[in-house]
């Protein structure tokens, strides 16, 4: 990867595990610059990968030659608006947040910008995550690659050819963990309630979605509806299970999900 100076504005979660995974593939932690309101955070990070860091969001920006917006939405206008005083024309923009359209960012910052949107989803933390990517017509291909390896450092990455389409991003990997959660969590409270200690549970419950998922990963010849009748005897203990499932309508409770989960990214859009 070739090295340019990066300044990340704003160390929460996911510029920690960015910068984690950079830091350990090598990359120059002199080159990585991180600013942040909260003291405890940026003393943290420059302890853990001996980055350098600031309060400074303009001093910081200004001698770097990709910015990292890694703030939330709410956030993202008054921190553009704080930058505007800087020549944006040489450098590249990477933005880490849901719901604000490429088109804003130029009202934002008032000036001609190059800019990536990016949507990572909280398993980046450990290096097993996926981040959404798009670029406009703009962005050069060494500054996709660029971006593209820096997200890699969090796990896979997936660049999609319309913006719109980092709405199912965020519905099929950005929100997603939290469904997944959801449905472990329920399983678990089943099992306490008929009895179960509640670390037995747990530790069956998180194995088997480990495991399935790698299931799924390991086996890409095999579809998803292969992949569960593969596990569902006829008759058998699993397809009384998902038979269950199938009378509630979790296929139509999930598709009612991500729509919603979408819907919510478009108003999003409209609001900022």
């Amino acid at each position: 990867m070739a090295v340019q100076t990066l300044c990340f504005i704003g160390a929460g979660n996911m510029t920690r595990s960015i910068v984690s995974g950079l830091v350990k593939s090598g990359y120059p932690a002199q080159s990585i610059v991180a600013t942040n309101p909260s003291a405890p955070k940026l003393e943290a990070m420059k302890k853990d990968f001996a980055i350098q860091v600031s309060h400074d969001n303009l001093a910081a920006a200004q001698t770097a030659d990709v910015i990292i917006l890694s703030v939330k939405p709410q956030l993202m206008e008054q921190v553009c608006q704080g930058l505007r005083t800087i020549d944006l024309s040489q450098k590249l923009i990477i933005t880490i947040a849901a719901g604000i359209e490429a088109g804003r960012y130029q009202d934002y910052f008032a000036q001609p910008i190059t800019l990536i949107r990016t949507m990572p989803n909280t398993p980046t933390q450990l290096g097993v995550g996926m981040t959404g990517m798009y670029a406009g017509a703009d962005v050069n291909p060494a500054q996709r690659q660029l971006c593209e390896q820096l997200m890699a450092t969090g796990g896979e990455t997936l660049w999609v050819d319309q913006e719109n389409d980092l709405n199912q991003v965020i519905a099929l990997a950005g929100s997603s963990p939290a469904y997944f959660f959801l449905f472990m969590e329920s399983m678990l409270q089943s099992a306490q309630a008929m009895g179960m200690d509640e670390d037995k549970a747990r530790a069956l419950v998180q194995q088997a979605a480990i495991g399935a998922a790698q299931m799924v990963k390991q086996n890409p010849h095999l579809s998803l509806s292969e992949l569960r009748q593969n596990v569902t005897s006829k008759g058998g203990t699993t397809a009384q299970a998902v038979e269950t499932f199938e009378h509630g309508d979790l296929r139509g409770l999930v598709n009612q999900a991500m729509e919603n989960c979408i819907k919510r990214a478009e108003e999003m859009a409209k609001q900022f």
